[in-house]
């Protein structure tokens, strides 16, 4: 990527944190309760869900604003490309809660307070990883809300094709078959211990350069189909690799770790039982395979995230309809 590209990427994403900023001035760093208490008609006052760039998570802050509604909040998303935007943002109260990935978020967090190199947290325990992420969220002002069992974790796809040719299942004949290889990913997979730092330690896989397209958005995949790049940072609830001609490599030595889907809240400003109450159900219910499911009817069907969220919902007896 040259440094012109990434100096653009870089004015934009400063440019989305300003907007943000001046959009929520007048509430910044106030509680619910400083913002007026319960508006007129009942209402408990404004809350800002944030969501990242892909689908899922888009899907997943529709659903906490479709429950904080019905909980009489008066809820709106807020998109913000990816966990470096949204993260400082929910520390500094623009936003009040995000869905999140507990292993990727403790080591970012991890990575934020002891540097890049840092003894990671995380792990396939999700009890020890949520213990370990709550340490690093507190003092950062940050809640984290209890896991449930849905999880999604990074994954890396190549075409059927490419893994036939080469021979490859799994991450480590990738390694082994001395390819040099392009990444469709995010931005930020360049200093990510599980993406392109991780690719390369773990499985010594050489990665010439990294195609900025996002997480499994279908930019990146196609440039995978097309042979553009050989390899698309993508996830294990991906619906719509099949529509592409990818297949996932297995993650052999578990350089990923179980990412189960939790709430985290700027403690300041949200936190407020009936929030937590309101998000627990979803937590409570939701399943990798409902992942899956979302997913694909927002990338394969083409359905809006709103739409998904509110059906799910609607489905699972957790909003009124």
């Amino acid at each position: 990527m040259s440094s012109t590209a990434r100096a653009v990427r870089t004015a934009l994403a400063a440019g989305t944190v300003v907007a943000l900023a001046a959009g929520l001035a007048a509430c910044g760093g106030q509680s619910l309760e400083e913002k007026g208490g319960r508006a007129k008609g009942g209402g408990k006052g404004e809350i800002v869900i944030g969501s990242a760039g892909f689908t899922e998570s888009k899907v997943l802050a529709e659903m906490y604003s479709r429950v904080l509604a019905d909980a009489g909040y008066q809820p709106r998303v807020q998109t913000l490309t990816n966990r470096e935007l949204y993260e400082p943002a929910l520390e500094k109260g623009q936003i009040d809660v995000v869905p999140e990935y507990a292993s990727t978020l403790a080591e970012f967090l991890n990575a934020k307070k002891n540097g890049p190199k840092a003894k990671p947290v995380a792990s396939s325990d999700i009890d020890k990883t949520v213990a370990a992420l709550e340490k690093l969220a507190e003092p950062r002002g940050l809640k984290v809300l209890p896991a449930g069992a849905a999880t999604d974790q990074n994954a890396f796809a190549v075409t059927k094709e490419f893994a036939a040719q080469h021979s490859l299942k799994t991450l480590s004949d990738l390694g082994r078959s001395h390819e040099k290889i392009k990444l469709a990913a995010g931005e930020e997979c360049e200093t990510r211990v599980f993406c392109k730092p991780g690719l390369e330690s773990t499985y010594g896989i050489g990665v010439a350069a990294i195609d900025p397209k996002g997480v499994g958005t279908p930019q990146a995949k196609q440039a995978v189909k097309d042979g553009t790049d050989q390899l698309v940072l993508t996830t294990t609830t991906d619906a719509t690799l099949d529509n592409f001609g990818l297949v996932l490599l297995q993650d052999d030595k578990k350089l990923q770790n179980a990412d189960n889907v939790l709430p985290v809240l700027n403690a300041k400003k949200a936190a407020d039982k009936e929030i937590e109450t309101a998000l627990d159900k979803i937590t409570k219910v939701l399943t990798t395979e409902d992942l899956i499911n979302l997913n694909r009817k927002v990338d394969a069907e083409r359905l809006k995230p709103a739409d998904v969220a509110q059906a799910y919902l609607e489905s699972k007896g957790l909003v009124k309809k």
